[in-house]
């Protein structure tokens, strides 16, 4: 990272003053929130998971918060990917990480929770669930057990002996959690009908909830930090409004063993309430909750976290101005950039990777869509050293996978030149961005054109590439990001049919009734199903899958269905499209049922397919033998477990390797994370 002059207005930006929380003086107000990353070992915090965290406080952010849904108990496991803090075997590897965090001046806390209902009873431990009452969580499918007063008296317990080993393991505090987890399931009364002491009123729903914060309080002593994501509205007809949390934020506030809210909104108890409320998705605007959070700060006067979509710096920066919140998570735009906070600092923000809101990171947990070293922090830096020799690299393509290319190899301080055949950068991504709903992927385009002019790249658009053009650069290395183009060929009767990036860049005209098919179960078929519904087009869409929008982040699945549900847009499934035939001035499509092999039509004015891509592959094709691989990429070396490229011909001119749709048809992360591990060892 080049040398910069420290930004003037550090001193004065809100989001760089420090913050005293209890006893802990945090040097600014932004953190990273729990959350589940995946990153675990059988439930310990290993070199993965501390590096991961790490990487955060080296990028200067004032406290991580790792543990997202850390198990209190041997009962609250929903099979894997959770921190185990119910017994002491996680000590010794809490320390390691308190003590690289603290190394950066940062301060480090976990979640501990219990999950109740939502752990799972066949798996994991093969434990039944808990729950305060009978009641089955629709997303996680179980039918717990109703606690009885010795499972209350046990997990109240547990969350003591929880905390305790956190603060054992060297960290700043703890967090318990409402929301869909078991505290929060006694709070809301949809999820809690005791006749006895913990249920019925709002004192007796708290109940349980308070006990756990004594218990808690009392092992671990008044010097930790202590407290708790707070659900302020469950915004759901007969669940826990915002007035009766408030009630209950008073009931917990009011026995002194808290030391601070952290906000959030609505439920999590299926994919849709996850992806509406708690943790908001692509249908969701940026920083959804804010004015709901506003309402809640007038009601308590302990401090108030918040993270809800926060992705960008000047949101970021508006809610602590505002006095909105005191510390403001920023969780997912940290996986994006884990030095949101340096280059804030540095007078850099303009560089700060942006967090374009395509919930990747919860789809692939940890993995950002266009960061591909988060969370592969040992194997791949997130800083790029420069190389110990520079070389000529050539780039042909200016997707996704080409831009990154491009951006990793002038990091490493290479010559690089980028052809690009089209007038503008970006590729499938421009077309993909076409589509209302995922307009923010643009970001992944923009940033990079950014970096490539700070770096000097040599960018050529309306430049079509050939194997000349490309020889008589004479390379060092070349980098085939040539992408690929729709995949029709499989279809009788194809050349009937429009492809989704014909309709999405406005290639052709619009009919009034539109069949679309959709080979993938990606974005691209259903976002374009819905730009033309919302057009006033009766839209039907067709896919072999056995649901609709099966290849995408649980947020994004349930939001395109909901969106296809309220837009009338008709669904056929387990349908696998064989022909299209023309009748008269309209198209019949022909259909045979993936289960049951039965044959069905469907007759509309126009048919738009998506079948994913094939590669273009001439320029590769062409260049082949006179590299010195032969075009062939060691997947070794790609995995980063060999150094050097084997030279099959050393007599080539160059080291030849294709990444992205250009050898196969994928999505965005592949094509970026495969121009990264080659290119930040050119």
């Amino acid at each position: 990272m080049t040398d910069t002059v420290p930004n003037p207005s550090a001193k004065t930006d809100p989001l760089l003053q420090p913050f005293r929380l209890k006893h802990l003086v945090l040097k600014n107000r932004i953190v990273s929130t729990s959350h589940a990353s995946m990153l675990d070992d059988n439930g310990l915090p290993l070199e993965r998971y501390q590096s991961y965290h790490e990487e955060k406080t080296k990028g200067g952010i004032a406290m991580t918060m790792i543990g997202g849904s850390a198990m209190t108990s041997a009962d609250s496991s929903w099979g894997g990917g959770q921190l185990d803090l119910s017994n002491d075997r996680i000590i010794p590897h809490l320390q390691q990480l308190s003590e690289r965090i603290h190394r950066h001046g940062a301060a480090v806390m976990t979640q501990v929770s219990h999950l109740g209902r939502r752990a799972t009873a066949y798996s994991g431990n093969w434990l039944p669930a808990l729950a305060p009452s009978r009641i089955r969580e629709t997303r996680n499918r179980n039918f717990p057990k109703e606690m009885d007063l010795a499972d209350i008296e046990r997990v109240v317990r547990e969350y003591a002996e929880a905390a305790a080993r956190a603060m054992e393991g060297g960290l700043d505090g703890v967090q318990t959690l409402t929301g869909g987890h078991l505290i929060g399931q006694f709070l809301s009364p949809l999820t809690n009908c005791r006749t006895d002491a913990f249920g019925g009123s709002t004192e007796n729903r708290a109940r349980f909830g308070i006990m756990i914060h004594e218990a808690i309080r009392k092992a671990v002593g008044d010097q930790a930090v202590v407290g708790i994501r707070f659900i302020i509205n469950e915004a759901t007809e007969g669940g826990l409004s915002f007035e009766e949390a408030v009630k209950t934020a008073e009931l917990l506030e009011s026995e002194g063993t808290l030391d601070y809210f952290d906000a959030i909104f609505g439920r999590m108890d299926t994919d849709l309430a996850l992806s509406e409320h708690n943790m908001p998705g692509l249908f969701q605007k940026s920083a959804p909750y804010l004015a709901e959070i506003a309402r809640f700060r007038a009601c308590t006067t302990l401090p108030l976290v918040h993270a809800g979509g926060i992705r960008d710096v000047a949101t970021a920066r508006h809610a602590i101005r505002e006095n909105v919140v005191d510390l403001v998570g920023m969780t997912r735009a940290h996986i994006a950039d884990p030095y949101i906070v340096s280059k804030i600092e540095r007078g850099e923000e303009d560089r700060i990777r942006p967090c374009v809101g395509a919930s990747y990171c919860l789809y692939k947990k940890a993995h950002c869509i266009h960061n591909p070293a988060s969370a592969h922090e040992t194997v791949w830096p997130h800083i790029i050293e420069p190389s110990e020799a520079r070389k000529k690299v050539v780039v042909v393509g200016g997707g996704p996978g080409g831009l990154e290319a491009a951006r990793v190899s002038a990091e490493r301080g290479h010559e690089v030149i980028l052809m690009e055949a089209a007038p503008r950068l970006g590729g499938q991504l421009l077309i993909a961005a076409a589509a209302s709903d995922r307009k923010d992927l643009i970001g992944i385009v923009s940033w990079r054109e950014s970096e490539l002019e700070r770096l000097g790249v040599d960018t050529r658009t309306n430049t079509y590439a050939d194997s000349a053009a490309v020889v008589a650069e004479n390379p060092d290395v070349v980098i085939v990001a040539t992408g690929g183009i729709p995949d029709t060929e499989w279809l009788e009767g194809a050349e009937l049919c429009d492809t989704v990036w014909d309709v999405l860049s406005g290639q052709v005209p619009v009919m009034q009734d539109i069949l679309v098919y959709d080979g993938t179960g990606r974005q691209a078929a259903p976002s374009c199903a819905l730009d033309l519904a919302r057009k006033g087009v009766k839209v039907t869409i067709a896919t072999p899958d056995e649901a609709l929008a099966v290849e995408m982040p649980y947020q994004d699945k349930t939001g395109f269905r909901k969106q296809a549900a309220e837009l009338e847009i008709e669904t056929r499934v387990d349908v696998r499209l064989t022909k299209v035939v023309r009748q008269g001035n309209e198209l019949l499509a022909t259909f045979k049922h993936e289960l049951t092999d039965r044959v069905s039509t469907h007759v509309a004015q126009q048919i738009v397919i998506e079948h994913g891509t094939m590669p273009m592959e001439d320029v590769y094709t062409d260049l082949k033998g006179q590299s010195k691989n032969l075009g062939v990429t060691d997947l070794r070396y790609m995995a980063g477990q060999t150094k050097e490229v084997e030279e099959k011909h050393p007599d080539g001119g160059f080291i030849l390797h294709r990444i992205g749709d250009a050898v196969a048809s994928r999505d965005i992360y592949s094509a970026i994370y495969e121009a990264y591990r080659l290119c930040s060892r050119l």
